[in-house]
């Protein structure tokens, strides 16, 4: 890393790639200088639309480019592992897409190869980032509505997906959960820990994959999470956290709101709003000021992602999993199981 700028790569070429690295090059202190697919086409129109002066045909290529001081991977999640893996392996930094990897085993085995070669590692939980999410969790924190008794949050998009939608196939990790669901569980855990105990249910579709998913976490203290997401019908996105002397509404878009208000008992409702210079609400750009924050420091990780946290939000997506009955190809329990081959877009 040079003294001033962040050099970053850009693994993958897809929507949520380009969202990124058009909020990337907005940055003062970072440097977009390679991108890679999967083939040299999409890789030479994305860099000619961004002004990337390098552009690889394959991640490999990527991974082994010294002058890159962090990678961005934006894949799909089926291919999370293989991708930020060979990036940690060649030495680079990773921020990876969320959710981190298709289950506990993968998050694991990533995080041990950051920690066994020293190297950043990230979820780019983009929710954790936002200022306005930081300022409610600080809320919670000191106390403002007392002890936390209960989380409410849903994601839902009205589709209809037909069945050859990534949200729809198995071999790239589809259902409503691990796209949609890690934003309600990663809120009541950011706010409340690992649960002790989760129950939950779901609609299947023909593929096997979850339409829909409700679930409810638990901890021994007595608090209670209600999550729901869906990929059948477009939900309010709302989130609500009720504790002993209060509550506080996130009326809409709970993981980039535009505000909140926070009720305490005795006291009129005050509302909280995003401030216009931390940009737009869809902004990605905290996340990537968060990772060149903690590489100029010399960390490894991030205090606001932590890498245990996005672990424990890995095993309870896991947990919900098996009692709803999903599985993918190639994961334990699957009869095809080592047989799979996982078609990973570009």
């Amino acid at each position: 890393m040079t003294e001033q700028r962040t050099r970053w790569g850009i693994l993958a070429t897809g929507g949520i790639a380009a969202a990124f690295t058009a909020d990337l090059v907005d940055l003062p202190d970072a440097e977009v200088v390679a991108v890679a697919s999967r083939g040299e086409e999409p890789a030479r129109a994305f860099a000619e639309r961004f002004g990337i002066p390098r552009a690889y045909g394959s991640w490999k290529d990527l991974a082994e480019d010294a002058d890159i001081d962090v990678v961005y991977v934006a894949t799909p999640h089926a291919a999370h592992r293989t991708a930020a893996g060979l990036c940690l392996e060649a030495g680079r930094n990773v921020l990876c897409e969320k959710p981190f990897t298709l289950n506990l085993r993968q998050a694991e085995e990533l995080v041990a190869l950051a920690r066994g070669h020293g190297r950043f590692l990230m979820e780019a939980m983009w929710m954790y980032c936002n200022p306005l999410v930081r300022r409610l969790k600080a809320l919670v924190d000191d106390g403002a509505i007392g002890e936390v008794r209960t989380v409410q949050a849903d994601f839902g998009l009205a589709g209809p997906f037909p069945p050859s939608h990534r949200l729809r196939d198995p071999r790239l990790g589809g259902g409503a959960l691990l796209d949609l669901g890690v934003y309600p569980v990663s809120f009541a855990q950011l706010l409340l820990g690992e649960p002790s105990d989760v129950t939950a249910r779901a609609v299947l579709s023909a593929e096997g994959v979850d339409l829909q998913t409700g679930a409810l976490l638990s901890w021994d203290g007595g608090a209670l999470a209600q999550v729901h997401c869906s990929i059948t019908g477009g939900t309010a996105t709302c989130a609500s956290i009720t504790g002993s002397r209060g509550r506080i509404d996130v009326p809409s878009g709970f993981f980039h709101p535009e505000r909140f208000v926070l009720h305490r008992d005795g006291r009129e409702p005050e509302e909280f709003t995003a401030d216009p210079a931390d940009g737009p609400r869809t902004s990605l750009r905290h996340e990537a000021l968060e990772v060149m924050r903690a590489l100029r420091a010399g960390e490894t990780e991030s205090p606001l992602v932590p890498l245990d946290g996005t672990l424990a939000v890995m095993r309870t997506l896991d947990t919900i999993r098996e009692r709803i009955g999903v599985r993918y190809p190639g994961e334990a329990g699957d009869p095809d199981a080592g047989r799979a081959e996982v078609p990973v877009p570009a």
